[in-house]
């Protein structure tokens, strides 16, 4: 039981990470119908923007990361610029590919622009764990959950309160309505494009600082598309169960499954768990079914 306990508290502190990794895909996705399968080369570039600021600059990690969003920002505003606009009306799997190719050049440019760059960032301050009985729970992961949380909340109260997410929400309904009620859509993508490289460079920061360092975000990739599937791609309150649940669900099959069967099993119970939510529901737990006149 205490081990279960353990092991559902690390999940779940885990899965506070993936719902804010996983909101720079659905506020993306529910703007601009746009799936970035580029999310894990986003975040690998949000990470070297800080690590770049912090090692080269010599900056601290609050400086590093404010130069990390502008580079976001700017990266965004040249994506949408440059190659979004021109694939307005194109079909889907056009967008697929453009995204799968975006991914690789990053990956391309990150190694020859950030070659001297290394793979830590670290918390200006020491912590200690927490320790509750014999319970023992890492504090910078509970420090980096209760951020991401924070970062959720104020991301899912600005969707649903502010102008702009006002403006977000006309257009995930239909953009063509909103476009003849005088929203500028192309302005508003920009926004939301520029707001999921804001969140990488929060959630880079924190997966980077958790993990001990290195830069395999592109993976973190792979553990977002269950997340989102499973709560729904247009839902952001599903997208947050759908992560709790799933970092739970990864973390007891790693903990019981693992010195079994051998490593891999917490991406594979995730993955199992996504092919029997699109039996039961294709659309997510929480997202919307989308009904088509013929």
């Amino acid at each position: 039981m205490f081990f279960f306990l353990s092991l559902s508290i690390e999940g779940a502190l885990a899965g506070a990470l993936y719902a804010l990794v996983a909101l720079a895909f659905v506020v993306v996705y529910k703007a601009s119908k746009v799936i970035n399968f580029a999310l894990g080369e986003w975040l690998m570039l949000a990470a070297l923007f800080i690590a770049a600021g912090r090692q080269v600059l010599g900056r601290n990690l609050a400086e590093a990361m404010a130069l990390g969003c502008a580079g976001m920002v700017v990266f965004a505003w040249l994506f949408n610029t440059l190659i979004l606009r021109h694939l307005v009306g194109q079909p889907l799997i056009s967008l697929l590919m453009v995204m799968l190719g975006v991914g690789t050049l990053l990956r391309g440019i990150a190694q020859l622009a950030f070659a001297g760059v290394g793979s830590r960032i670290e918390l200006p301050v020491h912590t200690n764990p927490l320790v509750l009985n014999d319970l023992v729970i890492p504090s910078d992961k509970l420090m980096a959950a209760l951020i991401a949380a924070l970062m959720v909340v104020l991301v899912a109260w600005f969707h649903h309160r502010s102008r702009i997410g006002l403006a977000l929400r006309a257009m995930a309904d239909d953009q063509q309505v909103a476009m003849a009620m005088g929203i500028n859509v192309h302005r508003h993508v920009l926004i939301v494009w520029c707001l999921a490289g804001a969140i990488c460079v929060l959630a880079a920061t924190l997966w980077t600082i958790v993990t001990g360092g290195g830069f395999g975000l592109m993976l973190v990739g792979f553990k977002i598309f269950p997340i989102v599937i499973i709560g729904g791609i247009d839902s952001i309150p599903g997208t947050i169960i759908a992560a709790i649940f799933i970092g739970v669900l990864e973390s007891l099959a790693t903990g019981y499954l693992d010195p079994l069967l051998g490593g891999g099993c917490g991406l594979l119970a995730s993955y199992l768990a996504l092919i029997l939510a699109l039996f039961v529901r294709p659309f997510g737990l929480f997202g919307r079914e989308q009904v088509q006149r013929v």
